[in-house]
């Protein structure tokens, strides 16, 4: 005998939500914080809520294309890591801190 209880099941209004906590962390994230590495974290976390919403829709209407959408939010991520972090490195060598009110010295 199989026992399902509201408690048991999960949704998508579940992933939904988590992915609105994670979204809304990220961007609580780069607002608040100065730290370069810390706002690249904060930009990685949105990018993964994101891609939360896409599995979820993806599962819940039996289709693959949000699963697809998931690979090219991935290959974003990777790329705005390295250049982000490429940018940090810039940032520390001339500075020997990585704080993003250096920003406005990297133009000449």
């Amino acid at each position: 005998m199989q026992s399902t209880s509201f408690l048991t099941e999960i949704g998508l209004s579940h992933y939904l939500v988590l992915s609105a906590l994670l979204f809304v962390m990220g961007v609580a994230t780069v607002l608040l914080r100065r730290n370069l590495i810390v706002i690249l974290m904060g930009v990685e976390l949105m990018l993964n809520a994101v891609n939360i919403s896409f599995i979820a829709f993806s599962k819940y209407n039996d289709r693959v294309e949000g699963q697809l959408m998931v690979f090219f939010v991935m290959t974003i991520a990777a790329a705005e890591a390295a250049v982000g972090l490429a940018i940090a490195v810039s940032i520390f060598k001339r500075f020997k801190e990585v704080n993003i009110r250096f920003f406005e010295h990297l133009k000449g």
